[in-house]
């Protein structure tokens, strides 16, 4: 397996199986792992765009399709009183639930159609990738606590 394929092939198994390492009883645990593969997936992408690490077509790919995957699971990790504590979401989320529906099938519809471009530059990457985590910003100024 070539080396691209390799690291591909790994970052789309952590972004698939590292939930089911969380503790599965607790939601806000769930949630953290989750966003922390979102944060690993932003921060190769911006070193990719910021040209640290080589522009790969694969690797966006892999990027967007774990983030992707994020964005399938992430909204199953809220029940009702699983906030508080070391939670960092905020009350919003439970106050202003469809909001919240709304800006994860916004982030699920963009990180599908990052996907669907199917990027082979580093220009086109930089378009979808920035389209894509315009969504972090904006979910994390409303829904998220900043600790």
């Amino acid at each position: 397996m070539s080396m691209p394929k390799l690291v591909v092939t790994a970052v789309v198994a952590v972004a698939l199986f590292a939930p089911a390492f969380a503790q599965p009883g607790n939601p806000a645990a769930m949630r953290e792992k989750l966003m922390e593969q979102n944060g690993k997936d932003a921060k190769m992408g911006g070193q990719m765009l910021k040209g640290e690490v080589p522009f790969d077509a694969a690797k966006a790919q892999a990027i967007f399709a774990s983030m992707h995957d994020v964005a399938g699971k992430f909204g199953n990790y809220f029940p009702a009183g699983s906030g508080g504590g070391n939670s960092e979401a905020a009350p919003a989320v439970w106050e202003k639930p469809a909001e919240f529906k709304a800006a994860l099938a916004k982030f699920e519809k963009d990180t599908a159609a990052a996907m669907a471009a199917k990027v082979t530059t580093k220009e086109a990457f930089g378009q979808q990738f920035g389209a894509v985590t315009a969504n972090c910003k904006s979910c994390h100024e409303v829904f998220r606590i900043k600790k």
